[in-house]
């Protein structure tokens, strides 16, 4: 990669760590389950129009839209909004490594291999630590929805791999387009009205600025700079910038929210980061079928990447 893309690529995983403080910020000013519907509204639009009509089948983006934006966001926004830390978050959401590889083997087939499984081990094992340090200093509710919203991204990669959009751009703006409606009405449900209504009436300039940051800087930017890298360069040598992602959300969240790094949650961050680092990047086992094709007919043939969805709900090689 030339340094101008190593400089993109470090950019990108920049912006989506420091989101996480955004996301905090945010909070402040609106429920979580609106939060997240107005990230999504303005993410659609006026993209949408501008991205054309949708590549893939209709029931990809309603199941990938339904999995991501209403179950993983969701989650993730109440989770941090009934306490868990921003740079907390940013490290344990990425155990969704961890789950993409289970429901990949249980829904596709795909056998992780033995560095995988170990990868899978340290990871949890991170979890763990993490989890010992969450119970002894902050609230354990919402660092048990954080890791929900991790599951439910692992279920939104896979159905990603199985729609294999052939646009990025296109399938992230038309997947945006499907949590609006369901995230208000459980807003208008669980939040209320007037919580609602009194939030969007007290609209500030930090607020408006929140919901950019949280839609079309990480969404359309980031996802957008992802994808381009990603056509340029082998999925290999891109994949290991999101392992950054939490290393700028940690630290992000020490220097502008003031949140304490203690031992216990740099050691989380240590067996996270490399358990994720041997799941995400250990060769994929071919699956049965996979196994049976004729080699010969594949002679000569490039490995074609297979994207998941990104630390922020953007897509990147799994």
């Amino acid at each position: 990669m030339r340094p101008a893309h190593i400089a993109l690529a470090a950019l990108v995983a920049a912006v989506w760590g420091v989101n996480f403080v955004v996301i905090e910020i945010g909070l402040d000013h609106f429920p979580p389950l609106l939060f997240s519907a107005l990230r999504f509204l303005v993410a659609a639009l006026p993209a949408v129009f501008l991205v054309g009509r949708p590549k893939v089948a209709w029931k990809w983006i309603v199941a990938v839209g339904l999995a991501l934006g209403v179950a993983k966001f969701g989650l993730l926004f109440t989770g941090m909004d009934l306490g868990a830390p921003a740079g907390l978050s940013s490290l344990v959401l990425q155990v969704q490594a961890v789950f993409t590889a289970l429901f990949a083997f249980a829904a596709l087939g795909e056998r992780p291999g033995r560095r995988a499984v170990l990868g899978m081990a340290v990871a949890l094992a991170g979890i763990g630590v993490a989890a010992a340090d969450e119970g002894a200093s902050g609230p354990v509710t919402g660092f048990v929805l954080v890791i929900a919203a991790a599951a439910c991204w692992g279920v939104s990669n896979v159905l990603t791999r199985k729609a294999a959009p052939p646009d990025p751009l296109n399938w992230m703006v038309w997947v945006s387009t499907v949590p609006v409606l369901p995230l208000l009405a459980l807003s208008l449900l669980l939040e209320g009205p007037e919580r609602d209504l009194a939030a969007l009436r007290a609209l500030d300039w930090t607020g408006a600025g929140v919901i950019v940051y949280v839609a079309w800087v990480t969404t359309v930017f980031g996802f957008g700079a992802w994808g381009w890298l990603l056509r340029r360069h082998p999925a290999s040598s891109v994949a290991p910038f999101s392992l950054l992602v939490p290393v700028f959300g940690m630290s992000s969240a020490a220097l502008f929210l003031g949140e304490s790094v203690t031992p216990l949650r740099w050691a989380a961050a240590a067996l996270l980061v490399g358990g994720v680092a041997l799941t995400s990047l250990a060769p994929r086992r071919p699956r049965p079928a996979e196994g049976a094709t004729d080699r010969k007919s594949l002679a000569g043939q490039a490995p074609v990447p297979v994207s998941s969805t990104g630390p922020t709900g953007e897509e990147r090689p799994a």
